[in-house]
C-alpha cells in the first residue's frame, strides 16, 4: 500500500525545484522519497541544520580585515587589549561548549 503526502509550496519554489531535479535526472517526487529515505538512515535530517549567525571567525573581506586591524591598533594605544593566552582559553571553551 502507498500513502500520499501533499505539501503546499510557492509556485516559484515548485518550478525551480522541478527544473533542478529534472536537470539531475529525476523528479521532485523521487527527490522527496530520497530525502525521506536518507532521513530514516540518518535518524534525523540528512544534512546539517543550524541558525544563521554571525561567526566571528568566518571569512572577511580585505576591507573588513583592515577596519578591524585599525580598530585593534586604536584599542591597543588606549590600553584596551587582552592577553593572547586569555583569548586562546576563551576560544577553547567556546569550542568545547559548541557555541560561537
Amino acid at each position: 500500500m502507498a500513502s500520499t503526502i501533499q505539501v503546499r509550496v510557492d509556485d516559484e519554489l515548485k518550478v525551480k525545484s522541478d527544473e533542478l531535479f529534472r536537470d539531475l535526472g529525476t523528479d521532485t517526487t523521487t527527490a522527496i522519497r530520497i530525502f525521506l529515505t536518507q532521513a530514516l538512515a540518518a535518524n534525523g535530517f540528512p544534512f546539517e541544520i543550524k541558525r544563521i549567525s554571525k561567526n566571528p571567525y568566518e571569512k572577511m573581506t580585505e576591507n573588513e580585515i583592515l577596519e578591524k586591524l585599525e580598530k585593534s591598533r586604536e584599542h591597543a594605544a588606549q590600553g584596551k587589549y587582552r592577553d593572547a593566552a586569555e583569548v586562546s582559553r576563551d576560544m577553547r571553551a567556546i569550542n568545547r561548549n559548541g557555541e560561537i
